[in-house]
């Protein structure tokens, strides 16, 4: 399918997840009766918690977790394709005795079955000028695999949040054939302001993809604020759709063979050329 409509859902996640998952489906909802097909939410969807010991308690395994049912359950009531932006999931036992928890996304397909899943990479470990400090490394463990979602949308290259500062990431996306990004955040206020338009156009325009951004807005625990401002962005940088500050949600079209004639005219990930590195 090489023409569709896109969505991001744009929600303000508190610390209460029936409440933050209902109102997340009411947007979905109101974007599926739009005719959207690939639905997009935002990181930290199900829940924004504050501090490590609330968000540990807050998380739950993979198999059974709440919030993963509740999607695919979804994900089949609109036969639609949906990219959860992230889950926050318990992995004690997966592959190591672990205290932290996955940051994770899943794409799930119409049927209700997941696609594929991915655990953010890059933690946000920073220090601002303005005095916020985030530390995500001690609550959360960081992925260590890139992912793709074959879907019937084409190739969708998988991230969350910070991520989107190491371009490489997707630059691997799209030499393995990716024609979309997805890129969920809860994108601090201060951040948002200064660099999230930026690289977002960075992401598309480097790479000749569609970029599909949900974003968490507005105030939440622990005075956390963030940007808001979902964008779906097309591979020449033209910002299609913008979601402003506040929950709801965005659609736009989405022509796949803009992606090749863009990357036709421009064709950079042929042009690129291997260097001895400084």
């Amino acid at each position: 399918m090489t023409r569709f409509i896109a969505a991001c859902v744009q929600v303000n996640s508190r610390d209460d997840m029936p409440d933050n998952l209902v109102r997340a489906a009411t947007s979905a909802r109101d974007a599926h009766a739009a005719g959207a097909r690939l639905i997009a939410f935002p990181e930290n969807v199900s829940m924004m918690s504050f501090g490590g010991e609330n968000v540990r308690a807050a998380a739950f395994p993979e198999d059974g977790h709440p919030g993963l049912v509740f999607f695919a359950d979804l994900a089949q009531e609109l036969t639609s394709t949906l990219i959860v932006g992230s889950l926050h999931v318990k992995v004690r036992g997966e592959d190591r005795d672990e205290d932290r928890v996955a940051n994770r996304c899943f794409v799930i397909g119409p049927d209700g079955n997941i696609i594929i899943s991915y655990d953010k990479i890059h933690m946000f470990d920073v220090d601002l000028a303005n005095g916020e400090s985030y530390r995500e490394s001690k609550t959360f463990r960081p992925g260590n695999a890139a992912r793709i979602a074959e879907t019937a949308y084409g190739k969708i290259g998988v991230s969350i949040c910070y991520d989107v500062r190491f371009p490489h990431l997707f630059r691997d996306y799209a030499k393995a054939g990716a024609k979309i990004l997805s890129i969920p955040a809860a994108f601090t206020r201060t951040t948002g302001q200064a660099h999230w338009h930026t690289l977002l156009k960075a992401r598309a325009v480097e790479n000749g993809c569609f970029v599909i951004a949900a974003a968490q807005c507005g105030d939440h625990p622990g005075h956390r604020q963030t940007f808001g401002h979902s964008l779906i962005i097309d591979p020449w940088g033209t910002v299609l759709a913008d979601g402003g500050t506040d929950p709801g949600f965005i659609t736009a079209e989405i022509d796949l063979d803009r992606v090749d004639e863009i990357r036709r005219m421009v064709p950079s990930l042929q042009n690129e050329q291997t260097y001895q590195p400084c």
